[in-house]
């Protein structure tokens, strides 16, 4: 079955003279989809961008991190760990190649705290849910976990 997504991307940085050179312009835009909030896009600050905006490699990261959590807590939920709070700190290592670069690897660090289930099998559902994760499944590079398993009743 097929799933499609659309989303619009609205450049908002012409500054009056467009992109007469790589000083000219601004990297601002709006990343919209029908029924949603928009978002504020821009590129990093290494490329000239907003500082306050988004820009594409946190929302990948962004991506990765919350795909791989719905599908933890789908494993979870189909598991009998009761999941009761899920946090996550990811990182991301882009490697700058002249003009282009690419991603070297994300590492996600998910902190879950759980009510009820083995914190083992707990642990261990992050590997099932990397595997049912689409953004993660799609990316050329390595997605990494580490994992921490609390129990909510845990007093530390």
């Amino acid at each position: 079955m097929d799933h499609h997504f659309a989303v619009t991307v609205d450049w908002q940085g012409n500054l009056g003279s467009g992109t007469s050179d790589y000083r000219s312009y601004s990297r601002d835009n709006l990343v919209a989809a029908v029924g949603k909030p928009p978002i504020e896009g821009s590129s990093d600050r290494a490329f000239r961008g907003s500082p306050e905006r988004w820009n594409p490699e946190e929302l990948l990261v962004a991506a990765l991190a919350q795909c791989h959590m719905l599908s933890y807590l789908h494993s979870a939920a189909s598991h009998s760990i009761i999941v009761t709070s899920y946090t996550d700190a990811a990182t991301g290592v882009l490697l700058q190649v002249g003009n282009g670069g690419h991603f070297t690897a994300v590492t996600l660090h998910p902190v879950v705290t759980i009510a009820a289930g083995d914190p083992a099998r707990a642990l261990a559902l992050h590997a099932e849910a990397a595997a049912n994760c689409f953004i993660a499944q799609s990316v050329n590079f390595p997605v990494l976990h580490e994992p921490v398993i609390v129990m909510a009743d845990d007093t530390r």
